[in-house]
Order: C-alpha cells, then structure tokens, then sequence
C-alpha cells in the first residue's frame, strides 16, 4: 500500500523515496492507526527533508492523530525549530491545542526551548493561553522547569511579550509565588521587575 510505504519513508527521512510515492499517487495525508500522517511522522523523527517535501507538496500542517498531535504542536512542543518555522510559513493554526487544551507555546515554554518560545510569541501565539492544567507557558516554564538559564529566558521573552505576570494557577499560586517556592531567584527577579505580586 503505497500510503504505508509513504509513512515509513517519511520517518526514515527518505525524501526521494516520498517524492516517488506522492507522484505515484500516495495519499499524503493519509493516517495510520494512531491518526498520524506522514508528515506527522517526519515531524516526530525530525525528518527535516522529509517534511519539507511533504509540506511542499500540501501536506496539512494541522493534521491532528488520535492523542491530539499535529506536525505544528508536535515541532513546537519538541522544539524542532526547522518544522515549526515551515509549518508556520504553510498556515499552522495558532490557535490549536493539544491533548492538555495547550497552545505549541505552553510545552516549548516547560521545556526550555528558548528559540521555539520566540519564533512562537513572534509568530503570534496567544502568550496568556490556559490550559486545562489551569496553566499559562509562563507558569510552565517556572513549576515544570529547572529554573536554568534556558527558562529564565523564557521567562523574560514572555514577559516581553506582555504576559500577564500575575495570572495565577488553579489554586490561585501566582507565577511569581511559584518562583518563590522553588528558589528560582533569577526568574523572580524578572517577575519582580515586571509588577509581579
């Protein structure tokens, strides 16, 4: 089945073999049992080649599988920047969220991926989303992170970006009280000088 075979290049990375397949007449969104498409495939490889081809060819950026993934959420919750910016550039939907009810922002914020978090506030990403966890990138980048480097500056792009630095979580903990409980001294003094209570 020409579909499965277009799946399995595309985890491969094996763009000459996908191109093939497309001009062979594969379905390119075509989905596997846990609803992911090719590209999606590539995306969780980081099959850069192989997800440009797919993307040049119309694969839907926004294609969602079983656990609510799409090529745009994964790439950014992975901080597989190449994807993410050509799934940008190809009508990534800014406003999907993932199985957690989170934009792509929110898990690239919780794992220090510095340069996705920009690429995404620029992009346009709603910095003050909540997810279902009742959680904000903000708040994810403080009580999931490591209060390292990487998410102080995550912290600061946020804030530049006008997040809302008194947004609390579900229990009314605000970020700069969630700094505070984990000695995240750096990040608190970003949270301070922003008007953070």
């Amino acid at each position: 089945m020409l579909e499965r075979e277009l799946q399995v290049s595309a985890s491969k990375g094996d763009a000459v073999a996908i191109r093939d397949l497309l001009a062979r007449g594969a379905g390119i969104d075509a989905r596997d049992d846990g609803g992911r498409t090719a590209l999606l495939l590539a995306t969780h490889a980081n099959q850069v080649d192989a997800a440009k081809v797919l993307i040049d060819a119309g694969a839907d950026v926004n294609a969602k599988d079983t656990i609510n993934d799409s090529p745009y959420l994964y790439a950014g919750a992975r901080g597989h920047l190449e994807i993410l910016k050509m799934t940008l550039a190809h009508g990534a939907d800014l406003k999907s969220t993932n199985r957690y009810g989170g934009t792509a922002l929110i898990p690239a914020a919780e794992r220090g991926h510095v340069e996705t978090v920009r690429t995404l506030i620029e992009a346009g990403v709603d910095v003050d989303h909540v997810n279902k966890l009742n959680w904000t990138a903000l708040l994810e980048a403080i009580v999931l992170g490591d209060g390292g480097p990487r998410h102080v500056a995550i912290v600061k792009l946020l804030v530049d970006a006008g997040a809302n630095v008194n947004l609390a979580d579900g229990d009314g903990i605000s970020p700069l009280q969630n700094a505070r409980k984990h000695g995240f001294t750096d990040i608190e003094k970003v949270l301070v000088a922003a008007g953070a209570r």
